[in-house]
């Protein structure tokens, strides 16, 4: 069987108008057939021909090269669906903080409306608004519409340069990306640009007489509670704000978490000696909705959760920088070196 030739498809954005990039190894009938295409231009800055976006240019693409080759669309068309399994988010504290004065300009309100749309978590869209306003600063006298790609790679070195993380890069190229591929509705742009690699570090790990040392230095009820939930369950900090009363199955042993990373739920974990703490302190403190509260209804705060733990590691005497996260990579360690 004769093997076609692959033409694919791009998406670009020349002089502010979508265009239909094409690239292909060098091949001189494809090429006759690419410049018979009509209103077809050479790009320096791209290395491919293209010509200007519509349905007709694209169905007489389709039509030019059926059974002389083969069409890649991987790039080119949209393909990402809904994220269904997401809550609904209020993005008016991040509409608050645009209105306010700031040295950085506000990032548009379409963006911030897609990221409500699409029901991208609070901590995700602050991110992604932060970062692309720091974008928009840097071509503060540039039309956002005439920034092409050579110039988004001026900007990522701007940020390698300033010692920026491998994660805080890839964030940036993100939010960039969210901006003309889903706002804009450029799918799958044609970066040339490589993603750094993340660092693989082991994560920092408290050692099982530090994680008793830690808990046997908590006196506050409550606290305790909170500590031990946390290491005993394996949680982040995310999943023990939004536990309820309800999602404790105290009869199967188990404790159902909602909405955990990428919005998924599952059970964990509950221990016979966790669960008799947690009596104690539901007696004592009589939650309504969740089982940690901070005023009656309403979850405790994040922040509080994080003075407790900086509170016991000092009282404890444990000098590493632990943060609420080492807990649960306590918890996994600890599993697996116990088999």
């Amino acid at each position: 069987m004769r093997k076609l030739p692959i033409i694919t498809l791009r998406n670009l954005v020349i002089e502010r108008q979508k265009c239909i990039g094409l690239q292909f190894d060098p091949s001189a009938p494809i090429q006759t057939l690419v410049q018979s295409l009509g209103d077809v231009q050479w790009s320096e800055s791209y290395g491919m021909y293209y010509l200007p976006k519509s349905d007709d240019a694209l169905t007489k693409v389709f039509d030019t090269f059926r059974g002389i080759a083969w069409v890649n669309c991987r790039y080119f068309f949209r393909n990402r669906p809904l994220r269904e399994e997401g809550q609904a988010e209020d993005l008016s504290p991040i509409r608050r903080r645009a209105n306010e004065t700031s040295p950085l300009p506000a990032c548009p309100e379409e963006y911030i409306r897609l990221l409500e749309i699409k029901r991208y978590s609070l901590s995700t869209a602050r991110a992604y608004t932060f970062l692309f306003s720091e974008f928009m600063a840097f071509f503060r006298d540039k039309d956002l519409a005439e920034i092409n790609e050579n110039d988004i790679r001026t900007y990522l070195m701007h940020v390698v340069r300033q010692g920026k993380s491998a994660s805080r890069q890839n964030q940036v190229i993100n939010a960039i990306k969210f901006y003309y591929e889903q706002v804009l509705e450029m799918p799958q742009r044609f970066y040339v640009i490589e993603r750094p690699i993340k660092d693989k570090k082991l994560p920092l790990v408290l050692s099982e007489e530090e994680v008793s040392k830690l808990i046997s230095a908590t006196k506050n009820l409550k606290h305790k509670a909170i500590l031990v939930t946390i290491y005993s369950c394996g949680l982040r900090l995310s999943e023990l704000l939004e536990l309820k009363i309800t999602d404790i199955q105290s009869d199967r042993g188990l404790i159902l978490v909602r909405n955990g990373k990428g919005r998924k739920d599952r059970t964990t974990i509950l221990s016979p000696t966790t669960l008799d703490l947690l009596r104690k302190y539901y007696l004592d403190f009589r939650p309504v909705e969740y089982l940690f509260e901070g005023t009656p209804g309403k979850p405790y705060s994040a922040r509080s959760v994080q003075s407790i733990l900086k509170r016991a590691l000092k009282a404890a005497g444990i000098r590493k920088t632990a943060s609420v996260h080492t807990l649960r990579h306590s918890f996994a360690t600890h599993l697996l070196e116990s088999g």
